[in-house]
């Protein structure tokens, strides 16, 4: 199971990389025009990404900085929310390559931001709501492209696993 969570790591790190170049090619009033998505532009929506994986992470280590609230604009700039993207990102890839498989089971403790009532449940179904709501908001950002005329991503998993993440497919074969 710690595998699946690597993949899933190495995927998410693939799937930003490919939306940031394609806003990279978006002017600054597109990427903050709203288009629609639950956080408006392109621009908040990569922002909640971000926030919100600090926080997961966050409740997962104990560490690091959060912000107090899911629509925070940490980053105004692409050229800063990219740089964040990439570090937090990397944070993820390396913490899972250090947690053991026992870790999975073990309870994670946290009040959530929206309802702040302490919840505990395992650090896997955590870490299973982290990779999903990254597909959520990264399937809006894709739609906020696609509306400001931009031609479709290819964000398939399977996809990532076919090119970069060969080594998922099928491991030990």
């Amino acid at each position: 199971m710690i595998d699946h969570f690597r993949m899933f790591a190495d995927y998410n790190r693939w799937a930003n990389d490919r939306l940031y170049t394609a806003a990279a090619t978006l002017s600054e009033a597109e990427l903050n025009e709203s288009r629609g998505a639950f956080f408006g532009s392109l621009m908040a929506t990569l922002n909640h990404l971000v926030v919100a994986d600090g926080i997961w992470m966050k409740r997962f280590t104990g560490q690091g900085e959060t912000a107090n609230q899911l629509a925070a604009i940490l980053h105004p700039d692409l050229a800063s929310l990219t740089a964040a993207r990439k570090a937090i990102d990397a944070r993820i890839i390396q913490w899972l390559e250090g947690l053991e498989p026992a870790a999975l089971d073990q309870p994670v403790t946290y009040s959530a931001i929206t309802n702040p009532t302490p919840i505990t449940h395992a650090l896997a179904p955590g870490l299973s709501h982290m990779f999903n709501h990254q597909t959520h908001h990264r399937g809006q950002c894709h739609m906020t492209l696609t509306a400001l005329g931009k031609e479709s991503l290819v964000l398939d998993l399977i996809y990532f696993l076919r090119s970069e993440g060969k080594e998922w497919l099928a491991p030990g074969i």
